[in-house]
């Protein structure tokens, strides 16, 4: 797996990150809980991702809970994995009487004290998504305070669109406060719209950008071609919210195509799918979140897989 920069963070990461939003839950949502991978079949999954050389891990202070922490938080101990980044968030509703997204100062600095305790220390700290009420320079300088005191080595900013990030730049330049280093954002060739600007600005500013959802919860893959219902207890029947927006008779249509050309040159729906995302040069990496030990192989597939530019923009023209 290639090493590359993390934006303007100085730290190296491999292209593909481990997403653990669905250990004990999918997600941070309450109704989900419970629904997600049992402790020691995430500890299996997690294995399996530092197997395939994986070495950064994505979770957030509200996942299940607080339950993807700590069983990450455990893997960590348990297996000595000093070469491991881990990347948690903070912002979404975890604290009793807390009714939004808070980035406040004091939210901040309570969370990531508790996220370290969970997770022994947190190397990447990303806001979960923007928070209105809560003035821009005062996150910022809560984020400064953490990087000044070597509690976090870098953070970023999540679920931002163009208006929010040139906001937080321009409130960093303004104020002499550290930028974020990347944007972790929904990306994949169903979920293509930070291409018309955001990405454009995170490029020409140096920072970087890494995407979730880069399968669309299953859709970019064989299993629903032909008109198959997600099956009890994929992504898409548990949480069918979260990827309404993707799972589209038109975009099922789409992915029949791209099925069509996945065979031509003999490789799986996913694996092609991934693979555009490893050649897309303003993608730094993406997040995936095997279930099951059978989906690494779409992982692997990818990453035997340099796309020439034509067949990346082949793949591409099926998903304007």
């Amino acid at each position: 797996m290639r090493q590359v920069e993390l934006g303007t963070t100085g730290l190296l990461v491999g292209e593909f990150f481990f997403g653990a939003g669905s250990i004990g839950g999918i997600g941070s949502s309450t109704v989900t809980r419970g629904f997600g991978m049992e402790t020691d079949e995430a500890l299996e999954r997690l294995d399996e991702a530092y197997e395939v050389g994986i070495r950064v891990v994505d979770t957030a202070n509200s996942y299940a809970g607080g339950e993807s922490e700590r069983v990450v938080g455990r893997w960590r101990e348990e297996r000595e994995r000093d070469d491991v980044l881990v990347a948690t968030k903070v912002g979404n509703v975890v604290e009793p009487g807390q009714d939004g997204i808070s980035l406040r100062g004091d939210h901040i600095a309570r969370q990531l004290a508790l996220s370290r305790t969970r997770l022994g220390h947190v190397d990447l700290y990303l806001s979960h998504a923007p928070d209105d009420s809560t003035p821009i320079e005062e996150t910022l300088t809560a984020f400064a305070i953490a990087l000044g005191g070597g509690q976090i080595k870098a953070f970023g900013c999540s679920n931002v669109d163009v208006r929010q990030l040139e906001a937080v730049l321009n409130a960093a330049d303004r104020a002499g406060l550290p930028r974020p280093g990347w944007v972790q954002n929904e990306f994949s060739l169903v979920a293509r719209g930070d291409e018309r600007d955001l990405l454009p600005l995170a490029t020409g500013e140096g920072i970087g950008y890494t995407g979730y959802s880069p399968l669309a919860g299953g859709l970019l893959s064989d299993r629903y071609l032909g008109d198959e219902e997600p099956p009890e207890g994929s992504r898409l029947a548990i949480a069918p919210a979260m990827y309404a927006d993707s799972f589209t008779e038109e975009n099922r249509a789409r992915v029949a195509r791209l099925a069509d050309l996945a065979k031509q040159h003999e490789v799986s729906v996913s694996g092609l799918a991934l693979a555009w995302l490893r050649w897309h040069p303003s993608v730094t990496a993406s997040i995936v979140s095997p279930r099951r030990t059978a989906q690494w192989d779409s992982v692997t597939e990818a990453l035997a897989i340099d796309l020439d530019d034509e067949l990346a923009e082949q793949v591409g023209s099926l998903f304007p």
